[in-house]
């Protein structure tokens, strides 16, 4: 009688876990595929080409532009397509600051959590439940992890060196609440968002002038450094902790 190996039965993935991880799959294929298809078109030369057309839509169509935009914004955060910065361009253009930026960061934020589902979905769970039975390095980092989860998902958002995408990553990797992504989520990339939505809105005055907008102002003094300000008093906690424990 012919004996099969428990060890490779177990390294098959299962129909089911290969079920679980399609969402995953189809966000990273999409992503590869309109990273070489659509970062010709989702571009600020495109948002200029098409200013007049879209002010004018807007101010015929207010709400379904609202509800066209947002769902764009979704589809290119959560699909990872290139252009998510000039989304929220967009959003201070045709909308001002103010709604401007409430929109940017709710598209922003419902289109993370659609990778973060989909990353807990297909391997977070799993990944969470090994990190917790397993020893050593992992096991602190786990930890550490854990008992300063709301620093930690808030710094990652403030930090600007931190991708977009990694952000939406790690925390679905390490079994962090569905509700402390999307609160940390939100609050934390609204700093970052009220800088870039009020650079969309003064897009108008950019192109009377035939110039670009300069996308590396979130890296000026006078906006970094309240930004780390935020992402230092985020850490504190952690600062506290590690004081009290040295204590």
């Amino acid at each position: 009688m012919m004996m099969t190996d428990p060890d490779t039965k177990m390294s098959k993935p299962t129909p089911n876990a290969l079920l679980r991880r399609l969402p995953l799959i189809a966000i990273l294929s999409v992503a590869v595929i309109g990273a070489f298809t659509l970062r010709d078109y989702l571009s600020f030369e495109t948002l200029a080409q098409n200013r007049e057309a879209l002010l004018a839509f807007r101010d015929a169509n207010y709400l379904l532009t609202v509800g066209a935009f947002i769902a764009a914004y979704v589809v290119i955060v959560g699909f990872s397509l290139p252009g998510a910065t000039i989304a929220t361009l967009t959003g201070g253009f045709l909308f001002s600051t103010f709604p401007g930026v409430l929109f940017n960061v709710t598209a922003a934020t419902i289109g993370a959590v659609l990778i973060f589902l989909a990353a807990r979905w297909g391997l977070g769970e799993k990944l969470a439940a090994k990190m917790e039975g397993s020893e050593g390095a992992v096991k602190n980092i786990k930890d550490g992890i854990d008992e300063n989860q709301w620093s930690v998902l808030f710094l990652i958002r403030l930090v600007p060196a931190v991708p977009f995408f990694v952000a939406n990553l790690i925390p679905a990797l390490v079994g962090v609440p569905l509700h402390r992504f999307v609160i940390s989520t939100f609050f934390g990339i609204i700093p970052g968002g009220l800088v870039y939505t009020s650079v969309g809105a003064g897009l108008g005055e950019v192109f009377a002038r035939g110039e670009t907008p300069d996308l590396g102002i979130i890296f000026e003094p006078h906006i970094l450094l309240p930004i780390l300000g935020l992402a230092a008093l985020a850490a504190l906690p952690m600062v506290l902790k590690l004081f009290k424990k040295d204590a």
